[in-house]
């Protein structure tokens, strides 16, 4: 029951964590085509929950999914699908502590007015190191899933293989039955004298 709620709160994070990353990647299209100070202002205003609540649900992605590789370290696949999950979302982090917070501290300084020369290539960085951050988050997603998925039997196969061991038990029966019919004081006797 641990193992089930645990991979459960680890999906729920994961894939809240990826709505704020993804909603960064969505927008990337429009928000190149601004000018810098209408930029400036939307990165500064309209990013506040991401920074708060966006981050606990990422950190809470982060830990659950290390906590869960420890707690499928003896399933096989699961235990691969798991790590890489939590490989590709500790990637995602890595990449706002190394790219994107120190431009974040940058952009807190300025405003419309201050905004220097090179803004485009701040924002340019800015974008695509959120892509980078979605694009490792889907995948780090869909590896969480696919750990799952390669725990549910294929039921198309097992009963194929249902099927096989029936038969085969009914052909070990009735080869069982004939044995001990043979086997039979008189069987053979009576076997031949039944014969016309």
């Amino acid at each position: 029951m641990l193992l089930k709620t645990w991979r459960l709160a680890t999906l729920l994070l994961a894939a809240l964590s990826l709505g704020a990353a993804l909603g960064h990647l969505l927008e990337l299209p429009a928000k190149l085509q601004y000018p810098g100070p209408l930029w400036l202002t939307i990165s500064q205003t309209l990013y506040a929950a991401f920074g708060t609540l966006g981050a606990s649900f990422e950190i809470g992605a982060l830990l659950s999914s290390v906590v869960l590789v420890w707690l499928v370290r003896e399933r096989g696949h699961a235990l691969v699908w798991t790590f890489a999950g939590a490989l590709c979302t500790a990637a995602a982090h890595a990449i706002y502590w190394v790219w994107l917070a120190p431009i974040n501290a940058t952009l807190a300084t300025l405003t419309p007015e201050t905004l220097p020369g090179d803004w485009a290539t701040l924002r340019i960085h800015w974008e695509i190191a959120h892509a980078l951050r979605a694009g490792l988050q889907i995948v780090g997603l869909g590896a969480l899933v696919s750990s799952l998925l390669v725990e549910i039997p294929n039921t198309a196969a097992t009963r194929a293989r249902s099927a096989r061991l029936r038969t085969n038990a009914a052909r070990n029966a009735a080869r069982n039955a004939g044995d001990a019919e043979a086997a039979r004081p008189g069987a053979a006797e009576a076997a031949r004298t039944a014969r016309p």
